[in-house]
C-alpha cells in the first residue's frame, strides 16, 4: 500500500503544486484559455486557491516523508477531496459542464485518502 500511496499521492501532488503555482504566479489572461471560471472570481480569491493547493500538495509528500505528523497526509488528501466537491458545484453552478478533470481529481484524491488511512 505504500507504493501505492507514494504513487498515487506524488501525482496529484504534482498536479496541485503546478495548477497551484500558475494560479499563484500567472496573470489572469494567461490563465483565462486554461480556466475560464478565472474571469468570474476576483484574482486575491483565485490566488488564494493557487496558495491553498501548493500547500496541499506540500501537505501530502512532506509529513509523510519526514516521518513528523504523517497524519497530515490524509488530512491534506481530505482537503483535496472537498477542494474538489467546490470545484465542481462551482462549475456547474457556472453552467459548466466540462467537470471530468475534477471528477478524475476527486477520485484521485479520493483514493488518497482511502490509501493513506490503510498504509
Amino acid at each position: 500500500m505504500t507504493v501505492a500511496y507514494w504513487t498515487v499521492a506524488g501525482l496529484l501532488a504534482l498536479f496541485y503544486l503546478y495548477g497551484g503555482g500558475l494560479k499563484v504566479v500567472a496573470s489572469r489572461e494567461r490563465l483565462l484559455p486554461m480556466m475560464a471560471w478565472v474571469d468570474s472570481m476576483p484574482m486575491p480569491a483565485v490566488r488564494a486557491i493557487g496558495s491553498v493547493e501548493i500547500l496541499g500538495a506540500a501537505g501530502l509528500v512532506l509529513p509523510r516523508l519526514t516521518g513528523v505528523v504523517p497524519w497530515l497526509g490524509l488530512a491534506a488528501a481530505v482537503g483535496f477531496v472537498g477542494l474538489q466537491v467546490g470545484a465542481i458545484r462551482a462549475h456547474l453552478r457556472m453552467g459548466d459542464r466540462q467537470v471530468v478533470l475534477n471528477l478524475a481529481l476527486l477520485a484521485a484524491a479520493g483514493a488518497t485518502v482511502w490509501l493513506a488511512a490503510v498504509s
